[in-house]
């Protein structure tokens, strides 16, 4: 599946070719201009790309300093994708109430918590809008005070999760960009849901696919690290 950008002629165009649904958006971190695909805002899911809102929504609202085992649990929920961290965490900032603060914190239009049951995993954002929640990682607003330590997990995801965009760049420029994926093939629609967050110093990017599982995740993670190389001669030319 091929997009074309919306709000500009400078960018390239970007196929994300495979799969059967694909989205993209950039949002440039010093002028506030959000461009991407024509479908920008349509609805996808999280999975585990929203544990960045659940650690920086617990430390910001933390009335003192968090121990250093929650710390060290926190880190082992951005950078190994703990679940039953992110489920223990997301149940301490209550759930639903948490997912309608990243929505006004970070100004998101699309976002809102999936399920009766608010599971952190089926919490739909657009791409716009994990653009937009990046920004809100990059500029202070989600983590407050922990925001450079809250970076820093992210620069430091390892094992399956380390993938998306920022594989498509040089050693030296990969390490100072910042991210968050989600992965899950579900049952209920046969599809694999892929969600890739990636923070550079003047950037934020979005990129939500869809596709059959049969697939495999390989699909996801090679769809995501095109979209970066795809953007990455515009990306480079944000850097300050």
């Amino acid at each position: 599946m091929g997009s074309s950008p919306s709000g500009s002629r400078r960018f390239p165009r970007v196929a994300l070719d495979g799969a059967s649904f694909a989205s993209w958006a950039m949002l440039d971190l010093k002028t506030g201009e959000l461009i991407g695909s024509a479908n920008l805002a349509a609805p996808g899911d999280t999975m585990s790309l929203v544990k960045v809102w659940i650690a920086a929504d617990f430390l910001s609202r933390a009335r003192s300093k968090p121990d250093r085992e929650t710390l060290e649990r926190l880190s082992e929920m951005i950078r190994d994708s703990d679940n039953d961290i992110a489920t223990e965490f997301h149940n301490r900032n209550a759930t639903k109430a948490s997912i309608e603060r990243m929505v006004r914190v970070c100004g998101l239009t699309d976002a809102h918590a999936g399920t009766v049951e608010y599971r952190w995993s089926d919490t739909v954002i657009s791409a716009r809008d994990t653009a937009r929640l990046g920004g809100c990682v990059a500029d202070g607003r989600a983590a407050g005070p922990w925001t450079a330590w809250l970076l820093t997990q992210m620069r430091g995801v390892r094992g399956d999760g380390d993938f998306g965009p920022r594989k498509a760049f040089p050693a030296a420029e990969a390490r100072d960009i910042a991210i968050k994926n989600g992965w899950y093939a579900r049952e209920e629609d046969g599809l694999w849901h892929v969600s890739c967050l990636a923070i550079g110093a003047t950037w934020s990017l979005g990129v939500l696919v869809r596709y059959p599982a049969e697939e495999g995740m390989e699909l996801g993670t090679s769809l995501c690290e095109s979209a970066g190389a795809q953007l990455m001669p515009y990306l480079r030319q944000q850097a300050p």
